[in-house]
C-alpha cells in the first residue's frame, strides 16, 4: 500500500504540472504510469525466484551475485538499502525504457525535460519505443540533432523499490555489479536540474565501488573488468571531439562553415577510432557503440555520464577513500548554487590552482566533517 501511495503521488504531481504548464503531454504521463505498473506487476521477491525450480542456473547465479553486491554496497560503500533490488522483474524485452536526447544543430546545450520530483533532465525517457520514436521525430522536425536508444537500467531514485531487471542480467559480472552501485548512488544523492552532476557522480561511485569490491575479494571473488581500458580510451576520444566542437560553435565562423566543420570533426573521430582499433588487433567489440550517425545530441549523451567523473574521483581520494566522508563533501558541493557548483567541478578537473571551494570541500582534517555537516 505504501508503494501504491507513492506511485499515485508521483503521477498526481505529474498531472498537476501538466495542467499548470498547459502542456500537451498527458500521454507521456499515461505511458509512464502504465510502464511503472507493468514493472510492478512482474516483480517477484529475489528469494522466491532463486528458490523456484523453473529458474535457470544462470539467472539464479546472477541474482545471488547482485544480492551480495547490494549488501556489500551498504556495508562497504555507505550506499543506502531502502528496499530496492530485493526483487526481480522479467519484462520479457531487451530494454526497460527508451531515452531521447536532443540539442541544437550548433550547440552542445541539451534540450531539457522537466518533471516533478526528478527536476529537469537532459533527456526524456519512455516506456514505449513508439512514443520515443514519435518524440524523436518531433524534435527532428523542429530542427534539432536527436539521439534515441534503448536503456537497460532504470531508477525511481528511491521513491519506489526498484527491482533487478532481466534487461541487464546478461552483462559481464563486473559491469553488472557496477550498474547496481551506480543506481544506488542516485538514491544516496540526487541534485535537481543537474544531469551531468548526478550521472558523473554515480559513475565515479560505481567505478570506485568495483575497485573496492576487488580489493575486498582479492583471493577468490574478483570480477574481471573486461575492455574497461579500451572503453575509457573511446570515452576520452569522444570527449575530446566534444571540446573541439565547443570551440567551433563559440567561434565567429559563418553558420555554413560551422556545419561543414562539424561533420568533419565527427569524421575525424571515426578515423581516429579506426586507428585505435587497429592497435587492438582490429577488435570489433566496440564497433556497434561507435557506428551510426554522430551528432550533438549523441555526443552530449556520452558526456552527461562522464564529464565530471575525474573531479569526483579526486574528491574521493582527498577524502582518503572514505565513502561516508566523501558523500558528506559531495552533498555540500551539490548544495552550492548551480554556477558555483559547476565552477568547483571544473576546478577539480585541473591539476593546479583549484578554486577556493575545492579546499573548503575536500576535508583533510577531522574537524572538516563538522564544517560540512553544518
Amino acid at each position: 500500500m505504501r508503494l501504491l501511495n507513492r506511485l499515485t503521488r508521483l503521477l498526481a504531481l505529474g498531472a498537476v504540472a501538466c495542467t499548470i504548464q498547459a502542456c500537451s503531454t498527458v500521454h507521456f504521463y499515461e505511458q509512464a504510469m502504465l510502464g511503472q505498473l507493468e514493472i510492478w506487476r512482474r516483480t517477484r521477491p529475489v528469494e522466491e525466484v532463486i528458490a523456484d525450480p523453473q529458474t535457470t542456473p544462470f539467472i539464479r547465479e546472477r541474482l545471488r551475485l547482485l544480492t551480495t553486491a547490494r549488501d556489500f554496497a551498504q556495508a562497504e560503500l555507505a550506499l543506502p538499502d531502502h528496499g530496492s533490488y530485493h526483487s526481480y522483474a522479467d519484462l520479457e524485452r531487451s530494454y526497460v525504457v527508451w531515452n531521447v536526447f536532443a540539442a541544437p544543430k550548433l550547440s552542445l546545450q541539451p534540450v531539457s525535460s522537466c518533471f516533478p520530483i526528478a527536476g529537469c533532465l537532459d533527456y526524456r525517457g519512455f516506456f514505449s519505443p513508439e512514443a520515443a520514436r514519435q518524440r524523436a521525430e518531433q524534435l527532428k522536425a523542429e530542427g534539432y540533432d536527436v539521439f534515441s536508444g534503448g536503456v537497460v537500467a532504470y531508477s525511481t531514485l528511491g521513491w519506489l523499490n526498484d527491482p533487478i531487471l532481466n534487461t541487464y542480467l546478461h552483462w559481464e559480472k563486473a559491469r553488472l555489479v557496477e550498474t547496481l552501485f551506480h543506481e544506488l548512488a542516485h538514491q544516496r544523492l540526487y541534485v535537481e536540474d543537474d544531469s551531468r552532476f548526478n550521472e558523473s557522480f554515480a559513475t565515479a561511485v560505481a567505478r570506485a565501488g568495483l575497485r573496492r569490491w576487488n580489493e575486498k575479494h582479492a583471493e577468490n571473488a574478483q570480477l574481471e573488468v573486461a575492455d574497461k581500458a579500451r572503453e575509457n580510451t573511446l570515452i576520452a576520444l569522444i570527449l575530446e571531439t566534444r571540446e573541439d566542437l565547443a570551440e567551433l560553435y563559440a567561434s565567429s565562423l559563418p553558420e555554413t562553415e560551422k556545419l561543414a566543420d562539424k561533420q568533419r570533426y565527427f569524421a575525424e573521430m571515426q578515423t581516429r577510432y579506426a586507428a585505435v582499433k587497429a592497435a587492438w588487433q582490429d577488435d570489433k567489440s566496440f564497433d556497434s557503440w561507435m557506428s551510426g550517425e554522430w551528432n550533438n545530441a549523441r555526443i552530449m549523451a556520452v558526456a552527461t555520464y562522464n564529464d565530471f567523473v575525474p573531479a569526483f574521483e579526486r574528491l574521493l581520494r582527498e577524502s582518503d577513500n572514505d565513502f561516508e566522508l566523501f558523500f558528506r563533501v559531495v552533498t555540500a558541493l551539490g548544495a552550492l548554487p548551480p554556477a558555483e557548483r559547476t565552477a568547483c567541478l571544473n576546478a577539480l578537473l585541473e591539476d593546479e590552482n583549484p578554486a577556493p571551494c575545492v579546499a573548503s570541500l575536500a576535508p583533510r582534517k577531522p574537524q572538516a566533517l563538522t564544517q560540512v555537516d553544518e
